[in-house]
């Protein structure tokens, strides 16, 4: 038994978890419940999947060009049809997805660092509680959209320079989702931190002499993690869209390294001449996105303090 477990009068505080069975086989055992979360996670799965080992399968270069099969149509050869280079978009939008995937799981990540980390402190001290909760409304204020352009336009050239074409520009997509998308993880965190801190193994175990940080990481973090999930499945549908969006207005990735986002602003002057070229980098937009919200419900309600007293 841990001495943060023990109160001062020496008896054993229950645990915020359930115990029986373990927590992560009995999370499974909820998110099963949730039939569009099953649904969600299998379709995400396969669009994964699809991406990643697609390429090993359906072997054709996406720089391809072939202008003799431009605008043509779905066939055998090109089962999503071609662009107006001949280029087969079914390559560009398996290539684009593992862009479009990477991005979204790195701005998630950075995301989830800074909101927790700002959240944590924010709950657990006073002193930080007030000018982090200012500093979070003040991000919270700002107008999206127009902070993203300028931030790229500042800094777009200099990371070409310095990292080139393409890893300078993911990196500043990755850096500027991330540093926008954090604030509602600060808040979500906080709030828990705040209902945490007041239970009576937190109050044992600063009064054994554990330290501050110890507390944090060893009965704070693990407390938080559920909320910390829901987030990151959130973050991730929210990094695309956002990803997708600066593509759609020729802010992203330079023409020759296709994302999602970019087929689409691509796809948009053929749309009479070829609606192909909108539908499939939309509709793989639309299902990750959505595959990935139902993940995030199923989550949460897995999570729910009464579900798991079952």
């Amino acid at each position: 038994m841990s001495d943060a477990a023990i109160a001062t009068t020496g008896a054993p505080v229950p645990q915020t978890r359930p115990q029986s069975g373990g927590f992560w086989p009995m999370l499974w055992r909820q998110f099963r419940a949730h039939k569009g979360g099953v649904a969600g996670l299998v379709v995400f799965t396969f669009i994964v999947a699809a991406v990643f080992i697609g390429p090993y399968i359906h072997t054709i270069d996406p720089a391809k060009l072939d202008i003799r099969a431009k605008n043509q149509g779905p066939s055998w050869e090109h089962p999503f049809g071609t662009d107006n280079l001949g280029r087969d978009m079914l390559a560009q939008v398996l290539a684009g997805g593992q862009i479009s995937l990477a991005v979204g799981m790195a701005a998630m990540l950075l995301a989830l660092v800074v909101g927790t980390l700002v959240g944590v402190l924010s709950g657990y001290s006073r002193k930080l509680d007030g000018p982090l909760m200012r500093f979070t409304d003040l991000f919270l204020a700002l107008p999206l959209l127009p902070l993203l352009l300028v931030i790229i336009m500042l800094f777009r050239d200099t990371l070409r320079t310095a990292f080139g074409p393409e890893t300078g520009i993911f990196i500043l997509i990755v850096f500027v989702i991330g540093i926008t998308s954090w604030m509602h993880t600060a808040r979500i965190v906080r709030g828990d931190v705040l209902a945490i801190k007041s239970q009576e193994f937190i109050l044992a175990a600063k009064s054994s002499g554990m330290r501050e940080h110890r507390i944090i990481i060893k009965h704070i973090l693990p407390n938080v993690m559920s909320s910390i999930m829901v987030s990151a499945t959130l973050g991730i549908a929210t990094a695309i869209i956002t990803e997708s969006a600066l593509s759609f207005l020729g802010l992203g990735f330079p023409p020759d390294f296709p994302t999602w986002g970019r087929l689409l602003f691509d796809g948009a002057n053929f749309l009479q001449i070829n609606p192909s070229r909108v539908l499939w980098p939309g509709l793989a937009i639309s299902l990750t996105v959505l595959s990935v919200n139902y993940i995030g419900d199923a989550i949460r309600d897995a999570l729910d303090p009464k579900a798991l007293k079952h």
